[in-house]
């Protein structure tokens, strides 16, 4: 495919998606598709870390779990499962080592959040300024 027809057939063909997205203290590293917190691996699953990388797009803002379900599951009815309360649980069980099982925050009308602090975390930052 050519460059001009990635650029037509997307509207943002010129915007490049970032590798790294702060999550409070977790880093989110696209490449490795899972995150991290100081030097410490998460090992999320596939859909467990596209989960967190879409609420840590919009930090603090409510999703519900109909816009959860298009964007990361990329369906649009309701499935007859529970599948994203299953997904935030093992992300929570996931963070709870670090004590960060709090940050992926049930919204009392429904949907899910990332409850962090706004900018990265210091350790995120002094890492990344020794590079």
């Amino acid at each position: 495919m050519k460059a001009t027809a990635a650029t037509a057939s997307f509207p943002d063909g010129n915007t490049l998606i970032p590798r790294f997205r702060e999550a409070g203290d977790v880093t989110l590293d696209l490449f490795h598709r899972d995150g991290r917190v100081e030097d410490r691996w998460l090992g999320l699953h596939p859909r467990e870390f596209e989960l967190v990388w879409r609420l840590a797009e919009q930090p603090g803002e409510r999703l519900t779990r109909k816009q959860l379900l298009a964007d990361v599951w990329r369906i649009t009815f309701e499935p007859e499962t529970n599948s994203l309360a299953v997904h935030v649980a093992r992300v929570r069980a996931k963070l709870a080592p670090f004590g960060l099982s709090a940050m992926l925050a049930t919204h009392p009308e429904g949907g899910y959040l990332l409850d962090t602090p706004p900018g990265p975390s210091a350790y995120a930052f002094a890492s990344c300024t020794e590079r």
